[in-house]
């Protein structure tokens, strides 16, 4: 009986946690996102219209934001509000968003191809092209190397 009443309780008490605490929120306002996250797709997106903002709460890690506009780009946002990835499919990226070491290398050495897509890792930059390769840059721009894309 001890052990049925446990499990019950274990069960119940699992139950109201996840109810607690909701994981995942998916809403249209710039509002919901950090000041920095508002401000940077002020300066770099600001005509473009929100597709859809998903916040990610997690439940051991911070939360975080990804954000998708209309136009099909999407840009990752850590809780803070800096942004850690920036998609814009087939578009250019907004050359402010880039360092201009990076930027200066592409058109030197990929002639033609412009930059669609920067993910910011602990590391250093992943730098899409849109030919498909994708470099690789240390936090200071300097390049390491180059991956055809998987």
């Amino acid at each position: 009986m001890k052990k049925t009443l446990l499990i019950i309780l274990f069960v119940f008490a699992a139950v109201s946690s996840a109810v607690a605490f909701p994981f995942d929120k998916y809403t249209l306002s710039r509002e919901d996102l950090p000041e920095e996250a508002q401000n940077m797709l002020k300066e770099y997106f600001p005509k473009a219209k929100i597709g859809m903002i998903k916040i990610d709460k997690h439940l051991l890690k911070k939360t975080d934001y990804d954000v998708r506009l209309v136009n099909g780009t999407t840009i990752e946002f850590n809780n803070k509000g800096k942004w850690t990835s920036v998609d814009c499919k087939n578009r250019a990226v907004p050359d402010g968003i880039i360092m201009k070491t990076i930027r200066r290398n592409v058109s030197k050495n990929y002639d033609g191809a412009k930059i669609v897509s920067v993910k910011k890792k602990s590391s250093g930059y992943e730098i899409g092209l849109s030919d498909g390769v994708i470099l690789k840059y240390d936090l200071l721009g300097i390049f390491k190397g180059t991956k055809l894309e998987e």
